[in-house]
């Protein structure tokens, strides 16, 4: 039997399969992340003594930047899905998901700074990765807020989704600055990046927080798509019989 997946693509088909997969998702990315960051923490090696326990910090730094720069190519490809075929639903995972990628930007940017004043004796420094991350932060905030500036849902997708594609030239920004072919050129303070010279170890239970991040932003992402469907869609018939039936 063939499955039309395309169904799916409507509001009304697609509110039921959310609200049964965020919870599983999001009690997978609790345990993931309790077994992340007792390894991170407790069975770990302490191997960089000139940082001392510092480093460990880099469990959730690492992480919540990924995700961070993840989530806004995600944002950007379902809204340039909408603009494309014109799907309600591909606008409304884009505006879904903007506050989990501010707040793992956030996030990012919070660890690197508590992690930055122990172990270089300052709380920011303006470098290109903590740069690149703070516009990127901006980046999220002005898509929300020009969302939320626009009353009719229509021009404001269509609006903060040109505003979102001309920002996706972060991304690479943002990755260029952390791998950058020669780090004296890139003037940062952060070490250049070596995922190949971490113990493996560290490097197994930084994944395992990296994909504890993910899929939380599934279930998250999933509850909040939900919200914005009854919101966007509250007019209609199946709305107001699903409000009959609570």
């Amino acid at each position: 039997m063939r499955i039309n997946w395309f169904k799916y693509a409507a509001p009304a088909n697609f509110y039921p399969i959310a609200g049964a997969l965020a919870p599983w998702f999001i009690a997978l990315a609790g345990v993931l992340a309790i077994i992340g960051l007792y390894w991170g923490f407790f069975q770990t090696p302490d191997i960089l003594t000139d940082q001392k326990q510092y480093y460990r910090i880099i469990f959730v730094h690492v992480a919540s930047a990924w995700m961070g720069m993840w989530l806004y190519a995600m944002l950007v490809l379902w809204a340039l899905i909408g603009i494309i075929f014109n799907t309600r639903l591909s606008y409304m995972f884009a505006a879904a998901i903007a506050p989990t990628g501010a707040m793992f930007t956030f996030l990012s940017l919070w660890t690197g700074a508590f992690w930055g004043e122990p172990s270089w004796g300052t709380w920011w420094d303006w470098d290109p990765r903590m740069t690149s991350m703070l516009i990127l932060l901006f980046l999220y905030i002005g898509y929300m807020a020009l969302q939320s500036a626009i009353d009719d849902p229509r021009r404001s997708d269509k609006a903060s989704s040109v505003l979102a594609m001309v920002g996706l030239v972060m991304v690479p920004v943002i990755y260029w600055s952390v791998n950058c072919p020669n780090p004296a050129e890139c003037a940062a303070l952060h070490q250049s990046s070596s995922m190949e010279q971490i113990d493996p170890n560290i490097r197994n239970a930084m994944f395992i927080m990296v994909a504890s991040f993910w899929i939380y932003s599934f279930g998250v992402i999933m509850l909040r798509i939900r919200n914005i469907i009854l919101e966007r869609e509250k007019q209609t018939r199946w709305v107001q019989e699903l409000k009959e039936c609570q």
